[in-house]
């Protein structure tokens, strides 16, 4: 099975559908699957939910679907950084789901590993844990959680092989390893494409069954905030 593509527009075709749920991997502006984003601005698919962490800033990342209206909901942990998604939000044009990072992290793993729902004390007494079930355990009150199940994953990594074993760089791993389980179908765009078997086994971060699509391609590493002090 091949799963090299030449583009993004070519690993994403067949996949894309109004008001689908995609997972994106990145940490502001760390790791986001670039590339893949602008593409689906190109498709022009519409009324997208999204997970995500954030929505990167106003003019990059998902920020540029929020340009075009192409989103109708987040699912994410951090608002700021971004004007628009800030303005869109408050105006009641878009749909917030706010979750913890943490829980936002563990609701993609578990997805991806089958589990379709946990209990964690993270959020109880606070919004968050409105309209959720409650249990106790040990005497103390948990909440639970659902997986989250995306149709369409799409995720940045540094490296990977033919048959789609990953290395993620650091702090580029970020959410995209969780991100990348939790799709039906999951694309990634990476920076360098290598023979298989070169990869340490010990070193793989995410293993080629998760991936079923692969683009290799020149990426746009833009710092999200630069502190500099006067000389």
């Amino acid at each position: 099975m091949n799963k090299i593509y030449p583009n993004a527009a070519a690993a994403l075709d067949g996949l894309l559908d109004d008001g689908m749920l995609i997972a994106a991997g990145g940490f502001g502006l760390c790791g986001i699957p670039e590339l893949l984003l602008q593409a689906i601005k190109d498709a022009g698919t519409k009324n997208l939910t999204f997970a995500s962490n954030n929505a990167g800033v106003d003019d990059f990342g998902i920020g540029i679907l929020l340009q075009t209206k192409q989103v109708k909901k987040m699912i994410s942990s951090y608002v700021g950084e971004n004007a628009e998604f800030m303005r869109q939000y408050l105006s009641g044009e878009l749909e917030l789901e706010f979750n913890p990072q943490g829980t936002l992290a563990e609701r993609m793993r578990a997805a991806g590993c089958g589990i379709p729902g946990f209990y964690t004390k993270t959020g109880v007494g606070t919004v968050i844990a409105e309209g959720k079930d409650h249990r106790d355990f040990n005497g103390e009150t948990y909440i639970m959680e659902e997986g989250i199940f995306a149709d369409l994953s799409i995720v940045k990594a540094w490296k990977a092989d033919a048959t789609g074993n990953l290395v993620f760089r650091k702090t580029a791993r970020n959410f995209n390893p969780p991100a990348a389980m939790c799709g039906k179908t999951c694309v990634v765009e990476v920076e360098e494409i290598v023979e298989t078997g070169s990869l340490d086994p010990d070193n793989i971060h995410l293993p080629g069954i998760y991936v079923h699509r692969i683009i290799q391609g020149d990426h746009e590493k833009r710092i999200e905030q630069r502190t500099v002090r006067s000389a």
